[in-house]
This record gives C-alpha cells, sequence and structure tokens, in this order.
C-alpha cells in the first residue's frame, strides 16, 4: 500500500504498475468520528429507504417518474408543465453542493453520499464480518481455493447480491412509484416480465457496482471528484495532514521509546502506515489533497488513535485549510464564499416566488391545428379548439365549465355536461368559442378564458381568435 512520494500524482492507489486492478484492503474504521459517521449514515439510509414509501397528501415523498415525466419532491407533484421548476431546483442543488465544497470540502463524498454509504456502511461491513479485518482479508486472497475460501466467497457473493437485489427494489419504487411496485410483486413477476427484467438488470448494475468496481466509482466515474479540484482553495476545510508538524526539519520517522523527536528535528509523524491502511480509497493522505480523497475522516480517528498511543497530541490529521497549518490562519467567509452564498439566496428565493404562484390546476387550449374559422349566421365567427387541463393536487376538481372572459361570446363544450378533472390526473376535450364579429377587431385576437368549478374562478388562459381579415 505503500505509495511513490514522488509519482503518486501520475497514478491513482487502484491500478498497479503494470496497469492491472489493485484490490485494496482497508482495515476497519474506528473512533469518535466513525462513530458519528455511522449515526449520520443510518438516518440518511432509513431516509433513502423510506422516502418512496411515505406520502404525504396522497403524494408520494420522492418519486422520479421519467418515463411519465412525473416528478414528486418533499410530496410536491411536479408535472412535465413545472420542469421549470425542476431545472430551478436542480440548479439549487449544484450551486449548494459548489458552496458546500468550497467552505468544507469533499465531505459529502465520505458522509452523505449513496454510494459511500452503502459501500462503507452496508457491503464493506458484511464483507468485515465475513471474511475478518484487513490482514484476514489479504491472506484470504492470496490463499489457494479450498473450502474455507468457497464456502467465505459464496458467502458474501450471495449477501451482496440479495442487498443488491434489495436497493434495486427501492431504486425500481423511486421510477415507478411505491404503489405500483408493491402491486407487481402481490400479481408476481410472471405478470410483469418486462419490469422484472429491468429489476434484475438493477440488480446487476448495484451488484457490479458494490461487489467488484467499488472505489473506482469515486476515482474514475464520478465527476465531483474532478470538481473539488476547480473549487478548493488554500482556504477549503479539508482532511488535512500537518505537514509542518509531521515532518518537522528533518522528516518523518519510526518511533522509538524515549526518544527525543524534537532535539533529533523529526517531526510528530511515525511512520506507521495506519492512515494509508484504513483508508477506503488506497491514498496517503500525507501526499496531501488528492482526487481520491472523499473526506471519510477514518485516517483522522487512526492517526488520533496512534497519537495518543506514543503519548503525541492529536489532531496530526485534522480539518483544517491549507492556511490554517501554513499560516495558522482561522476559517473566513471570503468574497468567493459570499458570491456563492448571494447566488444560492437568489435562486431559493426565486424558487419560493415560483412555487406560491404555481397554480394547482393547469390550462392549455390551443386551436386545433389546420382548421379556419366558421362564418355562422347572425355575424357570428366560430373557433374550434382542443383543450388539456392537468390537476396538480390530490382533491378532483369537480363540475368543470368555461366561460369567456375577454369577449361577448359563447364556449360549447363538444359534451355538452360539465365534466370532472381526477386527482393527479389530466382532462382532453374538444370546445367551440363563438363570438360575434362586431367585437372582433382584428383577424387574430387574443382572447381570455376562464375555468371554473362551479361558479369558482380556478385559472385562466389566453388563447388566439381567429377572424375574417375585414374586420380587423
Amino acid at each position: 500500500m505503500e505509495q511513490d512520494q514522488d509519482n503518486f500524482r501520475d497514478t491513482i492507489g487502484t491500478i498497479n504498475e503494470e496497469g492491472k486492478r489493485a484490490w485494496i484492503f482497508p482495515k476497519k474504521p474506528s473512533g469518535k468520528l466513525w462513530t458519528y459517521r455511522k449515526y449520520v449514515s443510518y438516518f440518511l439510509l432509513s431516509f433513502l429507504i423510506a422516502a418512496p414509501f411515505v406520502k404525504i397528501n396522497g403524494n408520494q415523498f420522492l418519486m422520479f417518474n421519467v418515463l411519465e415525466r412525473r416528478f414528486n419532491i418533499f410530496s410536491l407533484p411536479f408535472w412535465p408543465q413545472d420542469f421549470y421548476l425542476f431545472v430551478i431546483l436542480m440548479i439549487i442543488g449544484v450551486v449548494f453542493v459548489a458552496l458546500f465544497t468550497v467552505a468544507f470540502g469533499r465531505i459529502f463524498c465520505g458522509w452523505m453520499c449513496p454510494q459511500t454509504i452503502f459501500m462503507e456502511m452496508v457491503f464493506r461491513r458484511i464483507e468485515f464480518w465475513i471474511d475478518g479485518d484487513r490482514g484476514a482479508q489479504i491472506r484470504l486472497d492470496r490463499q489457494e481455493w479450498n473450502a474455507d475460501k468457497i464456502r467465505k466467497r459464496i458467502t458474501k457473493w450471495i449477501a451482496f447480491f440479495i442487498i443488491s437485489f434489495l436497493i434495486a427494489n427501492v431504486f425500481l419504487a423511486y421510477l415507478i412509484g411505491s404503489d405500483r411496485l408493491i402491486q407487481y410483486i402481490t400479481e408476481g413477476p410472471l405478470q410483469h416480465v418486462s419490469t422484472m427484467i429491468s429489476l434484475l438488470i438493477f440488480t446487476a448494475v448495484f451488484y457490479f457496482i458494490f461487489a467488484w468496481f467499488r472505489e473506482q466509482v469515486c476515482i474514475i466515474a464520478c465527476p465531483y471528484g474532478r470538481m473539488q479540484s476547480v473549487l478548493l482553495d488554500n482556504k477549503s476545510i479539508i482532511v488535512a495532514y500537518d505537514h509542518k508538524r509531521g515532518e518537522g526539519e528533518n522528516g518523518r520517522k519510526k518511533f522509538r521509546k524515549n526518544e527525543d523527536r524534537e532535539a533529533l528535528g523529526n517531526g510528530d509523524c511515525i511512520d506507521c502506515f495506519q492512515c494509508v491502511n484504513v483508508c477506503p480509497t488506497g491514498i496517503d493522505i500525507r501526499n496531501g489533497t488528492q482526487l481520491e480523497c472523499v473526506n471519510c475522516t477514518a485516517c483522522i480517528d487512526e492517526c488520533d488513535t496512534i497519537m495518543d498511543r506514543v503519548k503525541l497530541p492529536k489532531g496530526l490529521i485534522r480539518f483544517a485549510s491549507e492556511d490554517e497549518i501554513t499560516k495558522k490562519e482561522k476559517f473566513k467567509f471570503t468574497p468567493r464564499l459570499k458570491g456563492y452564498a448571494a447566488i444560492l439566496t437568489i435562486l431559493v428565493g426565486v424558487l419560493i416566488g415560483m412555487l406560491f404562484l404555481r397554480n394547482d390546476l393547469e390550462a392549455n387550449i390551443l386551436r386545433l391545428p389546420g382548421q379556419l374559422y366558421e362564418h355562422k349566421k347572425g355575424n357570428i365567427i366560430s373557433n374550434v379548439y382542443t383543450f388539456k387541463l392537468v390537476n396538480k393536487t390530490t382533491q378532483d376538481v369537480n363540475d368543470v365549465n368555461f366561460k369567456l372572459l375577454s369577449h361577448k361570446g359563447v364556449v360549447k363544450l363538444v359534451r355538452n355536461e360539465d365534466f370532472q378533472v381526477a386527482a393527479q390526473d389530466l382532462a382532453e376535450g374538444t370546445l367551440f368559442i363563438e363570438i360575434n364579429n362586431a367585437a372582433i377587431k382584428s383577424d387574430k385576437e387574443k382572447i381570455k378564458i376562464g375555468v371554473y368549478s362551479g361558479d369558482e374562478l380556478i385559472e385562466t388562459t389566453i388563447t388566439a381568435f381567429l377572424a375574417p381579415r375585414s374586420y380587423k
């Protein structure tokens, strides 16, 4: 696991000198931060699993139905017509992550990212339980294939597959909705073969990621690791090695009892490599900030444990900025952070304003393509339209009817009676609008139509009305 001090920036810990996969066997972490991290992870795992099955006002708490273009975010339904709100929400998420990264580095990856949480808190812990700690895993990997190794490998692979299958079901609940998922499970896989095939594909993907690809997702696939190199600066608080204290004047040195390291000019780092052994991405944090570091803080706990054993002060590896280590400067709210915070505040304000202005029922009334106006008896001009009403609420809208608000005229539905728009559904149909030619001032008039539920006005919309050119 020892890394070349000169070439570490040209290679990654998961690739050996021959260009082949170098399997990482991290030591089982322990310590105060690890305990806190477990609490955070268990909470987020509970939230992630429960979110698609929790409903508020009849709406699934989180749903991302891409195929039907329906999204629920914190139980608020978003339809294709609300896509601009969804885009703003995603931009807010990106700006927030950028702000968080500029201030605190890649801590999101180590403490909140679903990939890291599942890998370190579920799959890796199963691996520790079956294969043992770092030393036992290395010995098992080098061991010949005998009954003991086969038993452990098969047990681990089956456990990984079962967990991957459960994760795939939760993932599917986010995509198609928990009600539909439960319905499919109740009716059986033979009634929904295509869904079952999709579920198995998801299972295979998750199994591949957590059983083989593992930390390479963070190193190779995730773009956030590349983004952090652009966002971080010397004032960002990250998991950092205090090289001033650790190296001293003459560098690090192995620990020896009753030795005056300060007099010899050696730093407090005793070169035990425990920070490297515990790292889930296989890096040496003493080389400085690196792409592979996910700020999981395992090295902080391990280093503090070692420092405590050799009676040296803790904090050789800690949360700190480069300026704090080299210049002893404390964290400040820099102009850069203020800029990100201002942008975030503006975007959140815009989103809140748009949410308040968002209508519960959205109406679109458009002229029927390819149809001209019709001149009727009594000097009446008639246009034919199609309408689409989207009910974004969890309540039915009853007794729906239309009235012309901008002109004196008549709105006639192809269906004569008033109708209903079901909860979280849409209604479509055809209608005619008839206006006396005396009220028309142009050959393409803008008219305003009101949508009513009984006598209550619930939405208005504007459309075009064609008339003979002579009526300008």
